[in-house]
């Protein structure tokens, strides 16, 4: 007689896992700029510095995307979009010596 197995095996948790992270990595590319100064405003406010800076920087970046997205793009004219999506110089720093420029 077989007994039914429970659990997850190392196997399903290490894929699982893979999963779980390859997600994150893409969220994180996806919204690019406005994702990395939103994580250094908190880093610099944790830290008791003035993350005005990066607060500015995470919203400049988030309007450029939402210009970008809301534009027709098509086979013929898609890398026009993405270029223009890579596009800017976006410096996410704060007032008081936190940041730099960021590199997509």
């Amino acid at each position: 007689m077989k007994q039914a197995q429970t659990g997850m095996s190392t196997v399903e948790y290490v894929l699982v896992l893979a999963l779980v992270a390859i997600a994150a990595i893409g969220a994180f590319s996806f919204f690019g700029k406005t994702l990395r100064n939103q994580a250094a405003g908190i880093s610099t406010e944790l830290s008791g510095r003035d993350s005005q800076g990066n607060i500015d920087a995470a919203q400049g970046a988030a309007d450029a995307s939402s210009d970008v997205a809301n534009r027709n793009y098509n086979l013929g004219n898609y890398n026009e979009g993405a270029n223009k999506a890579a596009e800017g110089d976006s410096t996410g720093g704060g007032g008081t010596g936190g940041g730099g420029p960021v590199v997509d």
